[in-house]
C-alpha cells in the first residue's frame, strides 16, 4: 500500500489521497462482509500517518482565479449581451454567490419571487443542509427572463430530457466566448467576499451564512427565518446593486 502511494505523494497528493481513500472504504467494506480480515492497509489514523506527511504539507491549494470586484460592473454589463441560457446561469451564480451546481441544478419550485427566496434543498447542498438565497431585484429580473414556470423542472434545462445544462456551460461561456481564461466561474463568490470584506462592515458570521459556510454551532443556531435572513436580504440586494455600477475595467 505504502509503495503505491509514496512515489506520487507529493507531486500528486490529491489523486493519491484519493486512491488511498478508495482502497480504504473497499476494505472497510469487503473486511465488515467477511471477505478479508486483518488490519487496513490504507487506513490513514494510525498507519498511513506515521509514514507520510500529512496532505496539507505537501499539496499547495489553488485559488480560483476570481474577478476584481471593483470590476463586477463592467463585467456584467458585457454578461447581459450574451445570449443563451449559460449566461442566465452565470448571472444568477454571480447575484447570489451561490456555487454553480445549485444554480445549474436549479427547479423552478425552489423560488419563491414573491418573498424573492431561493430555498436550495439540503441534498444539493454540500453541507448537506437547507439554504434559503435571498433574491435581489436584478436576479429576479434574470429568473423571470427565463420564460414559463413548470414544477419540478430544472432553470436551465439540458440537450437531454430530464437534465440540467451542462455544469462546463458557463465555464465555456466565461473563458471562450468572452475570452476570460484567467477567471473562474467559482472565483465569482471570492469576488463578493472580497467586496463584503473591504465594502461594507457586516460580520464574518453573516457573510459565511451568504456563501453557505455556516461557522459552526453559532450559525446553527440562527433561524433561517429570523434576523440574519432580514440582514442577508439587505446584503444581497446591496451586492445586486453592486454590480449595476459599470467603472472602467483594466485593459486585457
Amino acid at each position: 500500500m505504502l509503495a503505491c502511494v509514496k512515489a506520487q505523494w507529493a507531486t500528486k497528493n490529491e489523486t493519491m489521497s484519493r486512491v488511498r481513500n478508495r482502497i480504504a472504504l473497499v476494505w472497510g467494506w469487503a473486511k465488515a462482509h467477511g471477505y478479508c480480515s486483518g488490519d487496513n492497509p490504507a487506513a490513514w489514523k494510525g498507519h498511513l500517518e506515521t509514514l507520510l506527511p500529512p496532505p496539507g504539507r505537501v499539496a499547495k491549494v489553488e485559488p480560483h482565479a476570481a474577478l476584481p470586484y471593483a470590476e463586477i460592473g463592467s463585467f456584467m454589463a458585457k454578461l447581459r449581451k450574451q445570449a443563451g441560457h449559460a449566461a442566465k446561469a452565470l448571472q444568477l451564480i454571480i447575484l447570489t454567490a451561490c456555487r454553480s451546481n445549485e444554480a445549474i441544478e436549479a427547479r423552478w419550485d425552489e423560488f419563491d419571487l414573491e418573498r424573492a427566496l431561493w430555498t436550495v434543498p439540503a441534498e444539493r447542498m454540500k453541507a448537506g443542509r437547507e439554504h434559503v438565497v435571498p433574491l435581489p431585484t436584478q436576479a429576479i429580473k434574470v429568473i423571470e427572463s427565463l420564460g414559463g414556470r413548470v414544477a419540478g423542472e430544472f432553470l436551465f434545462p439540458g440537450m437531454k430530457r430530464g437534465k440540467p445544462m451542462s455544469n462546463m456551460a458557463c465555464l465555456a461561456l466565461l473563458q471562450r466566448r468572452m475570452a476570460r481564461p484567467d477567471l473562474t466561474v467559482h472565483g465569482m463568490r471570492s469576488s463578493f467576499r472580497d467586496w463584503v470584506s473591504e465594502q461594507t462592515a457586516y460580520p464574518r458570521e453573516l457573510v459565511a451564512l451568504a456563501l453557505a459556510h455556516p461557522p459552526g454551532d453559532k450559525a446553527e443556531a440562527w433561524h433561517p427565518l429570523g434576523s440574519p435572513l432580514t440582514k442577508r436580504i439587505e446584503l444581497m440586494q446591496q451586492w445586486g446593486d453592486y454590480c449595476d455600477i459599470v467603472q472602467p475595467m483594466k485593459d486585457r
